[in-house]
């Protein structure tokens, strides 16, 4: 029989973490909620032409807040438009009160976005909109997160929220046909002219949204400074500050409206990074790893599957949790969707991130062998398709989608912003058990792992690809016919499917020794206090 849907909070927090693990009494964001609906939008031209409808139903009074770790004014929504530009601008124009949060940035030089953020800053504020370029950041830390709230104060029932890992920027608008974004940013060559990139964000609705708009609210009204740590830095925002050309200090926001009413089935579990810094943020002045802690918890419950679609899959750390999972469990299988190679070519910047891989995946495949499966993608005409989504499903019971990434960086460093989701409807599929704690399947978590495997191999529908163990057979048949056929020298039909085995990185004894020190300290630092460092907990 059954049991254990989660109508008591006994039940919940079988999967969800307590206010107690999560560890952070400063902050003001409930438990979870209940009575949410959220939907997951896969692609990026998804979500922009829900955005772009959400955004036009604001009026006058109503709130348009954003986080952003990239934004470009220019990128359209659409094939005709509007840009993000155009569709805030607007907004503002109509008498909405815009307020953005985008991080400052590095320099363009190393691939970061600190032009087009500052660029965004100035065309929204143009009309209107209040833009903080944020550096509150541990030194190479960044702002990750991913958010846009859409509130009505005189109707909140209207309200509704997008998170996860899709950011206002150029190469994002891309479909399930993977051909790219017509505005593309630089990226490796491997990835063509107009790189193909698969990603998923979370439209939520509900009290949920209510959360979202306290922890934006949380970094908005944090009094310290969110000046660059740099002094050359903060002399040069100063002094466009001065020119009218910068905004540093935000404005008050207007008053909070309530949060909207129940809507839906689902509870949902905000989870978030910050680091530890100093002057401490108020809200998290030890730090927060709700996100570290989140995914720990729902690994201790998984017995037969995770599914993960993650951009890098480092850090030997965040990978122990699975390997242990792996080795207590021996029905656990673990399938794992990354990219084929770095974002940025050259030695400098694929060998330290290759050298992460490589130690991850290589705990992981030892500690269980053959029931390992990673994966990357390529598009119907063999390029490969950049994985940005930030994706798990555990036992199609768990689900989670956000900013963060399974490395130390996303667990500790960077400030991330995720949201857990625990379907109260059961999935009547069979089988409707598959770890067999009497949890079921969920029909959130199930659906969302379904509608990526079809698109992953081609499928119609879901036959054979329901029990855990014939869908990890159906991905390693599906790869395994595709790789056979580019070996063979793409003679004759392609076989249906877009994955491919993924190769562990090996790296020269040399590459190793001056890679491992740019990793650890560049591409995967650690923003935990030194209590947890030297206990090596989070």
């Amino acid at each position: 029989m059954i049991t254990g849907v989660p109508d008591t909070e006994d039940d919940v927090t079988a999967w969800l973490l307590t206010t107690a693990e999560r560890d952070n009494p400063a902050t003001a964001i409930p438990t979870w909620t209940t009575g949410n609906l959220a939907e997951p939008l896969v692609h990026g031209a998804a979500y922009f032409d829900r955005l772009v409808d959400a955004v036009e139903d604001l009026a006058e009074g109503d709130h348009l807040f954003f986080t952003d770790w990239r934004g470009d004014p220019g990128q359209k929504l659409r094939p005709d438009g509007p840009t993000v530009d155009e569709l805030f601008s607007r907004a503002a124009r109509r008498g909405v009160c815009v307020r953005g949060l985008v991080w400052r940035s590095h320099w363009d030089g190393l691939s970061f976005s600190k032009e087009q953020n500052a660029s965004l800053d100035r065309e929204l504020e143009e009309d209107g909109a209040v833009v903080v370029r944020d550096q509150r950041v541990r030194r190479m830390g960044s702002h990750h997160q991913k958010l846009v709230l859409c509130r009505h104060p005189a109707d909140p029932s209207r309200d509704v929220a997008f998170a996860g890992g899709i950011d206002l920027g150029h190469t994002r608008r891309d479909d399930a046909e993977h051909r790219g974004d017509p505005q593309p940013q630089d990226m490796s060559d491997a990835y063509g002219d107009t790189p193909p990139w698969h990603d998923v964000q979370l439209q939520l609705r509900g009290p949920v949204v209510g959360v979202l708009d306290d922890c934006f609210r949380e970094r908005w009204d944090d009094p310290t400074s969110p000046a660059s740590e740099s002094p050359f830095a903060w002399v040069h925002d100063k002094t466009l500050q001065w020119l009218g050309r910068n905004q540093m200090d935000p404005t008050p926001l207007p008053e909070q409206p309530p949060a909207p009413p129940e809507c839906g089935p689902h509870t949902v579990q905000t989870l978030r990074t910050y680091p530890k810094v100093w002057p401490a943020f108020p809200f998290a002045p030890e730090g927060e790893r709700s996100i570290a802690r989140g995914y720990t918890k729902a690994l201790t419950r998984a017995r037969r599957l995770v599914y993960l679609e993650d951009q890098y899959l480092w850090s030997s750390d965040v990978a122990d949790h699975l390997a242990s999972s792996l080795r207590e469990h021996e029905g656990l299988q673990l399938v794992v969707v990354v990219p084929k190679v770095p974002d940025q070519q050259g030695a400098f910047s694929e060998r330290p991130q290759q050298h992460g891989q490589a130690q991850a995946m290589r705990l992981l495949q030892e500690a269980a062998p053959g029931r390992v499966h990673v994966f990357d993608l390529e598009n119907h005409e063999g390029t490969p398709v950049y994985v940005h989504a930030k994706v798990c499903v555990v036992d199609d019971v768990w689900a989670e989608v956000g900013s963060d990434n399974m490395n130390r960086r996303s667990w500790t460093h960077d400030s991330e912003l995720s949201n857990a989701v625990l379907d109260t409807s059961l999935d009547e599929r069979e089988p409707r058990d598959p770890a067999g704690l009497g949890d079921g399947a969920r029909t959130f978590a199930r659906d969302l792992r379904l509608e990526l495997a079809r698109e992953h191999l081609d499928r119609d529908d879901d036959a054979g690809l329901l029990d855990p163990d014939e869908f990890v057979a159906a991905c390693v048949a599906t790869a395994d016919a595709l790789e056979a056929w580019h070996a063979g020298g793409r003679v004759g039909p392609r076989p249906p499917g877009r994955i491919r085995p993924h190769r562990r990185p090996e790296l020269t004894r040399l590459e190793q020794v001056w890679a491992t020190p740019l990793y650890r300290l560049v591409h995967d630092p650690d923003g935990r206090p030194l209590r947890l460092r030297l206990s090596r907990d989070y």
